[in-house]
């Protein structure tokens, strides 16, 4: 049985984590991507920022999914909230490997390897 309303719950949560996902490379990963393209350090943090976050999210026994990692970034940035850190108002200088927008740039580099939707 698919419940009362026939996965209802889960197709709305899944269209709400895409949608946090493409805000997130629309805020983050285009500039992000672009940067790390050019930049080898860059390009290696957020290879060592996606490991841990897959090894974090157990990804080598359940698959990621747009919910898990749009959860996770939603995770990231509330704590980050918490304790002080504030989104660049004027751009994001991928020069300075700010941790919190590092790990977001890994995020949506892992969204990248989703399947795509339906």
């Amino acid at each position: 049985m698919t419940g009362l309303f026939g996965g209802a719950a889960a197709r709305a949560a899944t269209r709400s984590a895409h949608a946090c996902l493409d805000a997130l490379a629309a805020t983050v990963g285009v500039s992000g991507h672009a940067a790390a393209a050019e930049s080898p350090g860059l390009l290696a943090a957020v290879d060592q920022h996606s490991a841990g976050i897959r090894q974090s999210l157990s990804a080598d026994s359940r698959p990621l999914t747009p919910v898990i990692l749009a959860a996770y970034a939603e995770g990231v940035r509330e704590a980050a909230y918490k304790h002080g850190w504030q989104a660049p108002a004027d751009g994001i200088d991928w020069t300075v490997q700010d941790w919190v927008l590092v790990r977001l740039l890994a995020v949506c580099t892992l969204a990248r390897t989703l399947p795509p939707r339906r």
